[in-house]
């Protein structure tokens, strides 16, 4: 079992989405996705009198943003940023209760927050998602419940950021060591 922790405001979740489940794809291994929310990514505007640290931060993340935007384009993906970016705790919360297969609710939810700017912390926007998708709306109160308690486990796994992936007792961050989690998978397989 592979588990991977998503956040749907992260971009390199969504970056993360469709290589991950090639990984299942190819390996036959099962993927048990969860939430976990991370801080909503922004690029700062220039300020006129910006310190250094500040000018850093806003470089740095305006280069964090145009690699995303290279990848989203080599995928395929429309990907925009927004200057004051949406929540995803109601589509995390459903998330932490949807039994059965997610896909199409990730794929939704995704192409929603990315695509079209949806506020998925809106639970009539995430009720709209999961109809559009045949399934049924969480009982709100159990699934904040037990998003903050999947949230605790994740924080005691050592999670801090989105995606990460934890398989074989070994924690990754980041889709960029797909091929080192395949390895792994391929080692326990006997391939």
């Amino acid at each position: 079992m592979l588990t991977v922790y998503i956040d749907f405001k992260s971009a390199a979740s969504y970056l993360a989405l469709e290589p991950t489940l090639e990984l299942a794809r190819e390996t036959g291994i099962a993927i048990d996705w969860l939430p976990f929310s991370v801080r909503p990514f922004f690029v700062p505007k220039e300020q006129e009198n910006e310190t250094v640290g500040e000018r850093h931060r806003r470089v740095r993340a305006a280069a964090q943003r145009d690699i995303h935007l290279h990848y989203a384009a080599v995928q395929g993906r429309d990907m925009q940023f927004s200057d004051m970016p949406a929540g995803s705790d109601a589509a995390l919360a459903a998330l932490a209760m949807i039994e059965g297969d997610p896909v199409p609710f990730l794929r939704a939810a995704f192409a929603a927050y990315w695509a079209e700017r949806a506020d998925l912390a809106d639970e009539t926007a995430v009720e709209t998602l999961l109809q559009s998708v045949d399934m049924d709306r969480p009982d709100w109160e159990s699934a904040s419940v037990k998003l903050d308690s999947i949230r605790s486990r994740a924080e005691e796994s050592g999670i801090f950021e989105a995606p990460s992936y934890l398989i074989a007792d070994q924690l990754f961050l980041g889709r960029e060591h797909l091929p080192w989690i395949r390895s792994i998978i391929a080692a326990k397989h006997g391939d």
